[in-house]
This record gives structure tokens, C-alpha cells and sequence, in this order.
């Protein structure tokens, strides 16, 4: 097959200026590869892993354009090569039928298939190499070899590893660079936190509100995708912040406790700026570093509680219950299930039916109840230190419970996470029970139903 052979699309379409150009860049390429280098230079310094260099689009995704499922179609023509070393001087035309090239891009539709071809073509990954018919095959000689194929060109892809692994590489290293900025962000918006939280302490809040408002400002979760400058602007902000805020605390300080913490004495033992609870309790290392970050951004992002789930500062009738949830003081209902709840499982089952759909065995007793809850759990996005606390201090059932009623409320709770951990605090000061909440939603579905009637 030549050089120049069948570069224009089958059925009529308009061929881009774009295409032939590099068809004309693949053609005068292999050309010089073919005229300055001898058989074994081509088959050893030129040749191309496709594997590695299917890993490196993966990572140069945005540069050049491309969707994840567009990248699953382009592994899919790639498998059709017989040979792991791609030579860019070689016939890399694979011709796959429709079936099968939907099997390998994992059972893709063929209408999706073709829009992701097309942007292949666009990106000037492959080129197009239709036959008279449109239909893609090969020609093969006596012997078996292929003289002509038509299908689709991979030489475009191979021929540009040079120019994808350089983007590759600089991806890599900005993802480094976002890295780097979140875990700064983290560490100052933590360590701002603790010294407005010192001062608090010593009396000297009022003076610190400004900052407080501040820093609030700046604790806006982050998306997954923020990009580099919101993130160095973020950065930024939060350094010229804490600053200021070391500059404040350090104002406040006499020079007589700056030369006795200098010579080494405590000021104050009630003073503890350790991350222990007290000096002689071992320290509990939690392995995740954005923890306590995510737990202070909770609190800001929760919002005010939605109505219909809103529960009394002083429960009336469940007091007693309430202040038995902590500290182990009831005697546990089954085993396993922490403290009795104080109201009965049907009534939770009336209440919140969604829950059912996250049990797989279906919903019968508290055991399924407080496993289905570990699944909502999850999907909600409550962290596994939130859950822990709200178990701890509600006790299992309730706090089970408590995920069932903030499911059915889904829709309205912007952080369930930081929602959790509110309704734990007031678990903790004996203001909270499960029963307004799940009366409140009987009573909201009862309406429903007499408004649709």
C-alpha cells in the first residue's frame, strides 16, 4: 500500500484540512525513518511501548483533549496489534469489525463508538484509512503477509510519543504541585485553627473574631479538580492569614512569659498545645492527614439543620433516654447493638423506608438496620471518625438510627458529615433523641399523602 492511499473518509464526507496534514506529517516521518536509519536502529531506538505510551495519553488526558471513554477505544484499536513494540516505520493499520472492537471497548455502543473515533481523528491520535466499501480488511499475499490494509492508522498516535510523554511528564508534575498545595492548605488551616483556639482559651477571643471570620472564609471545601491557581490563590491567603494571627498571639504575650518559655518553663499547665489528651495518655495517630481538616470543614459547611429534622435543645418526653445514651449506662438491647432504642424497629422501618434498598437480605431487625446503615454511611460521604463518635455517643442503634433519618433528608443536609457530628455534639450534652426526628418525617409523609389525595 502507498504512502498517499486512501486518506479521504468513505461516504461522502468532507475530508478536514487537519487530517491530511498528518497524514502528510506520517508519510514524510516515515520516510525519513526509513531513508537515515538501517533495519536494526528501526526495530530497537524507534520503536514505541503501547502500553507505556497508552499510560502516558491516559496522564496527558487534558492536553490533548481526550475523555476517559475515548482513551478505552484507542486501548481497544491498540489491542488489535500483535506486537507490544510498535514500530513507527511499520504497517500499524488494524481493521477490526464493529463487534468486536465494541467487545474490547467493554461492550461500548456502536453510535458511541463512533463519536469517540471521530474525536480520536480530530485529535490526530489515528487516521482513517477507508476502503472503496467503507468496509475495513486486508488484502493478504500468497504467503500470508498483508499487502493492503483498510481500517484505522496508528502511526499518527506512535509517531507523537515524543510530544504525549512530555505532557505526560508535566502532568505528573503539576500533580505533584496540587499535592503539595492541598497538604499546605491543610497543615495552615490547622494550625491557624489551633492558635485562634489558644486564645479562646486565655480569654483573649474577642480580639481574635476578626480572624475567625477570616478563616472561615477560606475553609471552603475544595473540589477533587480545583485547579493549580485556586489552589497556590487559597495557599496564599491562608499564609498572609496566619501571620497575622501569629503576630496577635505573639502581641499578647508579656515579655516575661516569652523569657520563661525561652528558658524552658511552662507559663501555664493548663495551656497544652500537644495533640495528646493529657500528658500521660498514648497519642492515637490517625494515618489519614486529611482528617482533621475535612472534621473543621464539616462544622463550617453543615448550615443550619433542615426544619423537619430539627430537634428540640431540651427533648420533652426523651430526656431520660436521651441523657442513657452515653456512656454505656442502659443495657444494650441485643448484642452489639449499644444502647435501647426508644422507639420500636417498625416504627424506624415506617419512617425511613429508603433504607431497605441498601439491605441486601432485607430489613428485619436492628442487626440489618445497623448494617445497611455502615453502607448509607459511606455513600453519604460521613467520615469513619464522624461515625465513630456518633456510635460512641448515641450508641449503635440510634446512631443507625440517626443515618436513616439523614437519608430520607438527603436532598436538604448539605454536609451530612458536619450534620452528623452537630447531632453527636448534642448526643454528648444530652439534648438530642431519635424520635422527633423520625416523628417529624411520619408526620411530613402523612401530609404528603392527604395533599396528593
Amino acid at each position: 500500500m502507498t504512502d498517499r492511499f486512501a486518506i479521504s473518509p468513505f461516504g461522502g464526507k468532507g475530508m478536514a484540512r487537519a487530517q491530511f496534514l498528518v497524514n502528510e506529517q506520517v508519510r514524510r516521518a516515515r520516510k525519513a525513518l526509513n531513508e537515515h536509519a538501517t533495519e536494526a536502529q528501526s526495530s530497537s531506538e524507534h520503536t514505541v511501548d503501547k502500553w507505556q505510551l497508552l499510560r502516558a495519553v491516559t496522564e496527558a488526558r487534558l492536553v490533548l483533549g481526550l475523555s476517559d471513554r475515548t482513551i478505552v477505544v484507542l486501548e481497544a484499536l491498540a489491542s488489535f496489534t500483535t506486537e507490544r513494540q510498535l514500530d513507527p516505520a511499520g504497517d500499524l493499520v488494524v481493521f477490526p469489525s464493529n463487534a468486536e472492537l465494541s467487545l474490547r471497548a467493554r461492550g461500548m455502543a456502536p453510535a458511541t463508538l463512533r463519536r469517540h473515533l471521530a474525536a480520536l481523528v480530530k485529535a490526530g491520535l489515528i487516521l482513517r484509512r477507508d476502503s472503496a466499501n467503507g468496509k475495513r480488511y486486508a488484502r493478504r499475499s500468497e504467503e500470508g503477509q498483508i499487502e493492503e490494509a483498510f481500517g484505522f492508522d496508528l502511526a499518527p498516535l506512535v509517531m507523537r510519543a515524543a510530544e504525549i510523554e512530555a505532557h505526560a511528564a508535566e502532568a505528573r508534575r503539576l500533580a505533584r504541585a496540587v499535592r503539595a498545595l492541598r497538604s499546605e492548605i491543610t497543615i495552615h488551616l490547622r494550625d491557624i485553627a489551633a492558635i485562634v483556639e489558644a486564645a479562646a482559651e486565655e480569654g483573649r477571643g474577642r480580639s481574635f473574631a476578626p480572624y475567625v471570620e477570616r478563616l472561615a472564609a477560606l475553609s471552603g471545601r475544595l473540589g477533587r479538580n480545583t485547579d493549580w491557581e485556586t489552589l497556590k490563590a487559597r495557599r496564599d491567603a491562608l499564609l498572609a492569614l496566619r501571620n497575622d494571627v501569629e503576630k496577635a498571639y505573639l502581641e499578647g504575650l508579656s515579655e516575661a512569659d516569652l523569657e520563661a518559655r525561652e528558658a524552658g518553663h511552662m507559663v501555664n499547665e493548663n495551656i497544652n498545645m500537644s495533640a495528646n489528651g493529657t500528658q500521660n495518655e498514648r497519642h492515637i495517630h490517625n494515618s489519614n492527614p486529611e482528617s482533621q481538616f475535612e472534621t473543621y470543614q464539616e462544622k463550617v459547611e453543615a448550615g443550619p439543620m433542615p426544619p423537619d429534622l430539627e430537634t428540640k435543645s431540651a427533648v420533652e418526653s426523651d430526656h431520660d433516654t436521651a441523657s442513657g445514651q452515653r456512656g454505656g449506662r442502659r443495657k444494650p438491647e441485643a448484642e452489639g447493638s449499644g444502647q435501647k432504642p426508644p422507639v420500636g424497629f417498625e416504627t424506624v422501618a415506617s419512617a425511613c423506608p429508603q433504607m431497605r434498598d441498601y439491605a441486601p437480605n432485607g430489613l428485619s431487625d436492628w442487626r440489618d438496620l445497623m448494617k445497611a446503615a455502615e453502607t448509607v454511611r459511606s455513600m453519604l460521604g460521613v467520615s469513619p471518625d464522624a461515625w465513630a463518635e456518633a456510635r460512641a455517643e448515641m450508641g449503635d442503634i440510634n446512631a443507625a438510627i440517626t443515618i436513616a433519618a439523614m437519608l430520607e433528608r438527603a436532598e436538604v443536609i448539605r454536609s451530612p458529615g458536619g450534620y452528623l457530628r452537630r447531632l453527636t455534639e448534642r448526643a454528648n450534652s444530652g439534648t438530642f433523641s431519635v424520635k422527633p426526628m423520625l416523628n417529624a418525617l411520619i408526620s411530613a409523609r402523612q401530609k404528603a399523602v392527604l395533599a396528593e389525595k
